[in-house]
């Protein structure tokens, strides 16, 4: 029974199973967090609640997704190459990509990420875009604009803004939430024609 009380949503083990079963099929990038913000439940509730319905964590749900959708789309190297979980990709265009900073990503002394992996998450997506067997980064600029903290997901935007012959230019904005925290511009090789007009 569905209880309003305190702006959350109040249920049963086996209603919020159920709800939360039907929630992540819908939305299969949902954080524990905002889960237990949805249900009035705690982190460790929704968890304890996804291994009784052998709900894998987010960060394999994004990369069996990733793998079903995307791996016979990228050429230009494999999906498990791309530093980041690719959510979204339309070749020669663009795509998103989502990165999750653990420990292992950031400075001890102060939590900041390591700026070469927010690099290696831009770099890798702009490659993954390439509709070609061969990309490779030919110049970037980059920017660094905003520190990103252990725990934050930074969320990469990549599009194609030119194509010659040989070449395309990608640009990626990442973001924390709203806030951009890196800007890259890559200039990309490639070994084939991909505009479909030949000379």
């Amino acid at each position: 029974m569905l209880v309003a009380g305190g702006g959350e949503m109040k249920l049963t083990k086996k209603e919020r199973q159920h709800t939360l079963q039907q929630t992540i099929a819908d939305t299969p990038f949902v954080t524990d967090d905002d889960l237990a913000k949805r249900f009035g439940v705690s982190v460790q509730t929704i968890r304890l609640d996804r291994m009784e319905l052998s709900i894998p964590e987010l960060r394999e749900r994004i990369k069996t997704v990733a793998e079903q959708t995307f791996e016979d789309e990228v050429r230009s190297l494999p999906i498990d190459e791309v530093i980041g979980e690719i959510i979204d990709i339309e070749l020669d265009k663009s795509g998103i990509s989502i990165f999750d900073v653990r420990e292992e990503h950031v400075f001890q002394r102060n939590k900041i990420t390591r700026g070469h992996h927010l690099f290696a998450q831009a770099n890798s997506l702009a490659v993954a875009l390439i509709n070609d067997e061969l990309a490779l980064t030919a110049r970037a600029n980059l920017i660094f604009s905003n520190p990103v903290q252990m725990g934050d997901r930074v969320i990469a935007k990549a599009k194609v803004s030119h194509r010659d012959k040989h070449r395309t230019t990608v640009e990626v904005m990442s973001y924390v939430e709203k806030t951009l925290v890196f800007k890259g511009e890559f200039e990309m090789y490639r070994s084939t024609f991909q505009l479909g007009e030949e000379n």
